[in-house]
């Protein structure tokens, strides 16, 4: 059962803040039946006990009505009206006191806008509630707390305001029209103003072509270096070519003259001095002996 009715608790505040954005922590609204109620059931703290109910984090408030009622109710309250002070204060714009259950729905109001949590005892006030969207309902049973279902009246409040947010209003509808017509203006000055720059552009081009034609004709003409081109491959890198045919007896002889001519250019030549010329030049050299030892 307990795991039945987190389950639902669950389920029932995951509707309240996918359709009417309540957000963490939860506030929660409480009138003196149920403040009483959790002192008589010993249901302390407050805070842990709700926060448990609600799986988040919570704050509690109270108005300044409800601590006049709690303390117009006599000694019996006393302890109920100790622990209502120490909660938050609501507020509440009443000069004059009013009945709790006249200022809660008074906070509250048609859509509830602070998105509160109302924590009542009173049955009637429970009703009432459940005929006003977005107003969630918080109640005691022994040493429990419950949170009612959405109603009925709830579900349909929700489908029917998603509706309407699919589908445009009226004054949505005028707005993008007149976007739409001032769109459409932008865009024609936009095209006007871009065939003006390109009139500009050309005749500035033009005007260009001129300029440069007649320096063209004052300055000489420069020199024009050539691209180099392909060359052919380096001859002494290449191979011979064979000769073709049966022409082996002329090969074998050009090869024979070959390596004479080599041979013979491979032998060196060394100069030869004549007999005649030695015997001279001996001559010639013992004379100058001769001549020498006589002096």
């Amino acid at each position: 059962m307990r795991v039945k009715k987190q389950k639902r608790h669950r389920r029932a505040v995951r509707f309240y803040t996918a359709c009417f954005g309540f957000r963490e922590p939860f506030k929660v609204l409480c009138d003196g039946t149920f403040v009483h109620h959790l002192i008589a059931n010993r249901i302390t703290p407050a805070d842990t006990a709700l926060a448990n109910t609600l799986g988040a984090a919570v704050k509690i408030f109270t108005t300044r009505c409800v601590l006049a009622e709690l303390r117009s109710l006599g000694d019996s309250y006393s302890e109920s009206l100790n622990a209502a002070r120490c909660l938050l204060a609501a507020r509440c714009d009443h000069e004059n006191r009013k009945s709790a259950v006249a200022c809660i729905t008074e906070v509250i109001g048609e859509n509830n806008p602070e998105h509160f949590f109302v924590a009542t005892q009173d049955a009637e006030l429970r009703k009432k509630f459940q005929e006003i969207p977005g107003v969630p309902v918080i109640y005691g049973l022994r040493n429990a707390l419950f949170l009612e279902r959405p109603s009925t009246f709830q579900h349909e409040f929700a489908k029917n305001s998603e509706e309407q947010r699919l589908h445009m209003t009226e004054l949505e509808y005028k707005m993008l029209k007149a976007k739409k017509k001032r769109k459409a203006t932008d865009e024609e000055r936009y095209s006007s103003d871009a065939n003006e720059d390109n009139e500009d552009h050309i005749l500035k081009r033009q005007d260009l072509k001129t300029n440069v034609k007649r320096n063209r004709i004052d300055t000489k003409d420069k020199v024009q270096f050539k691209r180099k081109k392909a060359k052919g491959p380096n001859p002494l890198s290449c191979k011979k070519k064979k000769m073709q045919g049966n022409k082996d007896g002329a090969s074998l002889e050009e090869r024979s003259v070959d390596n004479s001519t080599r041979n013979r250019s491979r032998k060196r030549k060394r100069p030869r001095k004549n007999k005649k010329t030695t015997e001279a030049i001996a001559k010639r050299y013992m004379a100058d002996l001769r001549s020498q030892r006589n002096s």
